[in-house]
């Protein structure tokens, strides 16, 4: 088999040559920056380029690993973050050009821990509109071009950036927020690998809020063992996020090489497999065949509390309701400067009353803890990562009616995960006729990261397609 490029490479690839000193931190920075200036222009996924950090920050991790005092696993790695993450001296713009003198005085905590690990920053990624959609469109900044095919198809938001720049190779893993799939959808769009974690996993603060209730930070990687590398990385209490207070990080790494052989999984035919694409739905269905030859038959079970989180949620108002407490002056301020496809959406939180506020969030704490319930018998849950894959923007943007339509498909399976505390892995399980990628998400109990992570990995190792890559000669 022919060598990984390097663009491509994985994190434990890249850190055993950075090891060995076949190759340097410095040396892969600046062809990766090198890679960026080639293809960025055409894929949109960088907002801003953070060179001299960049490049600082690859010599110091040059001369620690000379000197054989390597920080960790990830030292010397670059990764991006998405323009929600707060990084000294650059602007927290959270996708409209209103906030471009919004400049942040210190690196967030998220920013700060990957720091201390010996990463190297080398830029923020586009993304939709104070993060408010599942599609990635952003009119006002622009939408990233998903890199597997010329025409313009949708990235996934809100992480659209982030989910183009590792599938692309210009960046090897990446920092994004979800709140209703911003990690997963991207992940499954983009054919790499994104983990959504349990809120009070990793601190929240000086990331641009879209909703405190649902928010969540994760990593989008090209693989299951370079999310849990930086999972591992950003786990931790945090002063400024009330959430994380208690939680003990754990480790995840133990748990990755024991495969699935024990576990209990389970088709959950509530809803999640209801109108999916043939193609999607044929590919997800085709994982059993691989989790009952490592040694876990996948079984079926019905989840009613998805049914119940999406019926009766108002998801969309509640998360437009608390958007609305961030962003409240520039909507009456700006209204027809910001991105109509967020705009209006976000404005409608306002009729959200504060009843139907408390009320959501109680029935939601019972549907968290019906479900619980529900999968005492499970480990964990399998499910298409979206209804569809990537589709053309031009017919996504056609009007406000397409747009809506496919925003929901891409939403539908993963916001409820949000709803329900969830957390999740999602991996690409294959690809449609026209070559874009298909994903599979693992969900797992609140705080059951290591079990998610763990049935993605024996799955991603016993399959091929995370072995894909995009042709770019048309972005060159």
């Amino acid at each position: 088999m022919a060598a990984t490029p390097l663009h491509y490479q994985s994190i434990p690839e890249l850190g055993r040559a950075l090891r060995d000193g076949s190759l340097t931190p410095l040396a892969l920075t600046e062809a990766l920056l090198a890679r960026i200036d080639k293809l960025n222009p055409a894929l949109h996924a960088f907002k801003v380029v953070t060179r001299e950090r960049a490049l600082a920050e690859a010599r110091a991790a040059t001369e620690r690993l000379r000197a054989g005092v390597p920080l960790g696993p990830l030292d010397g790695i670059p990764y991006a973050v998405k323009d929600l993450y707060n990084v000294k001296g650059e602007a927290t713009t959270g996708g409209t050009h209103l906030l471009e003198d919004n400049i942040a005085a210190e690196d967030c905590p998220a920013v700060h821990r990957l720091a201390r690990a010996g990463m190297i920053l080398l830029g923020k990624t586009h993304t939709v509109q104070f993060a408010f959609g599942g599609v990635g469109i952003n009119h006002d900044h622009g939408t990233p071009h998903n890199p597997w095919h010329q025409t313009p198809h949708a990235p996934g938001g809100s992480s659209s950036g982030t989910g183009v720049a590792v599938a692309a190779g210009l960046v090897p893993v990446g920092l994004g927020t979800d709140t209703g799939g911003s990690v997963r959808i991207p992940a499954a769009l983009n054919g790499i690998t994104g983990l959504k974690t349990t809120i009070g996993r990793i601190g929240r603060a000086g990331v641009y809020p879209l909703s405190w209730t649902l928010d969540s930070v994760g990593p989008l990687a090209r693989t299951t063992e370079d999310c849990a590398l930086v999972y591992m990385a950003l786990q931790g209490e945090d002063a400024a996020d009330s959430t994380t207070a208690g939680v003990a990080p754990h480790d995840v790494l133990p748990a990755l090489p024991r495969g699935v052989q024990g576990l209990r999984l389970a088709f959950c035919e509530t809803m999640l497999f209801d109108d999916v694409d043939p193609e999607v739905g044929e590919a997800v269905r085709a994982t059993a065949d691989v989790f009952a030859k490592l040694g876990a038959p996948v079984g079926r079970i019905e989840v009613p509390e998805f049914a119940e989180a999406f019926n009766f949620g108002r998801r969309d108002l509640f998360v437009a309701a608390e958007a609305c407490h961030y962003n409240g002056a520039l909507l009456d301020a700006h209204f027809d400067a910001l991105d109509p496809a967020v705009s209006h959406r976000m404005q409608s939180g306002r009729q959200m009353t504060a009843t139907d506020y408390f009320t959501l969030l109680r029935r939601w704490e019972d549907l968290r803890r019906s479900l619980l319930e529900t999968m005492r018998d499970v480990d964990a849950l399998l499910v298409p990562t979206c209804q569809v894959p990537a589709r053309p923007i031009e017919v996504i943007d056609a009007d406000k009616g397409a747009y809506t339509q496919y925003n929901l498909k891409y939403l539908r399976n993963t916001s409820v995960g949000n709803v329900l505390n969830l957390c999740g892995t999602s991996v690409t399980c294959g690809f449609d006729a026209t070559g874009l990628p298909i994903g599979l998400m693992v969900y797992a109990k609140p705080f059951a990261e290591d079990v998610a992570l763990r049935v993605a990995h024996a799955y991603e190792q016993a399959t091929d397609w995370r072995l894909r890559h995009p042709a770019l000669g048309w972005a060159e």
